[in-house]
């Protein structure tokens, strides 16, 4: 019977610090957005912002190389603003495409839209559509463009919701889901050609600048 033995630089033990950095990126994620929906707006930003630097900085899983990482003095973001705070209803998707886009080693990415939201059309000039990741256990995945992509912030647009990866503001009593634009994000492959993120699709692009959430460095 064979027996493998995991040694210090072996590829076993590589595979074993691997899974165990992802699982504790994933573990301080998820509670950061649990912090996130536990404290008012503007403190849940602060947070938000003092967590990812940090992970950023020092964790193995971070999307910077490491050559970077030494480098690093903090993802830069638009000051915090209310009014892009939302809480909408959900109707569903009619009409919409079953959407497929290539997830590197993962192969390709089913994102099923399942709802459209009802409360952005005034002040963003269009309503945006939630997709269902339908992957094991699946998730709610909400990416987006807007008029600052290229110029401002990450061409290839922002993401908002990912719970798969606990990117998850909630929902208020009354069942309104939260979307607070000032919690946008890059992609990974935003700051690595090593990553391969599916982008915004083209229902989900605003003619509006959204300015708020994660940005380019400012000149």
């Amino acid at each position: 019977m064979r027996q493998d033995v995991m040694t210090k630089g072996s590829p076993a033990a590589g595979t074993l610090q691997r899974f165990v950095s992802l699982q504790d990126w994933r573990r301080q994620v998820a509670d950061l957005y649990a912090a996130v929906r536990a404290l008012p707006p503007e403190e849940g930003f602060a947070h938000w912002r003092g967590v990812r630097d940090r992970l950023f900085r020092e964790h193995r899983q971070s999307p910077l190389a490491a050559t970077r990482r030494s480098q690093f003095s903090g993802i830069s973001y638009y000051a915090h603003d209310p009014r892009l705070r939302f809480e909408v209803e959900l109707a569903p998707a009619h009409g919409r495409e079953t959407i497929r886009v290539e997830a590197g080693k993962d192969g390709l990415m089913t994102l099923l839209p399942y709802a459209i939201t009802e409360g952005l059309a005034g002040p963003l000039g269009k309503e945006l559509t939630l997709y269902w990741i339908e992957a094991y256990g699946g998730g709610t995945f909400l990416p987006f463009g807007d008029a600052s992509n290229g110029e401002e912030t990450f061409s290839g647009g922002r993401y908002l919701l990912d719970t798969i990866k606990s990117a998850d503001l909630g929902a208020t009593p009354a069942g309104r889901t939260i979307l607070d634009f000032n919690f946008s994000y890059y992609p990974s492959c935003a700051y690595s050609e090593a990553w391969v993120c599916p982008l915004s699709p083209f229902e989900n692009r605003l003619a509006v600048a959204v300015r708020g959430g994660e940005r380019d460095p400012l000149s």
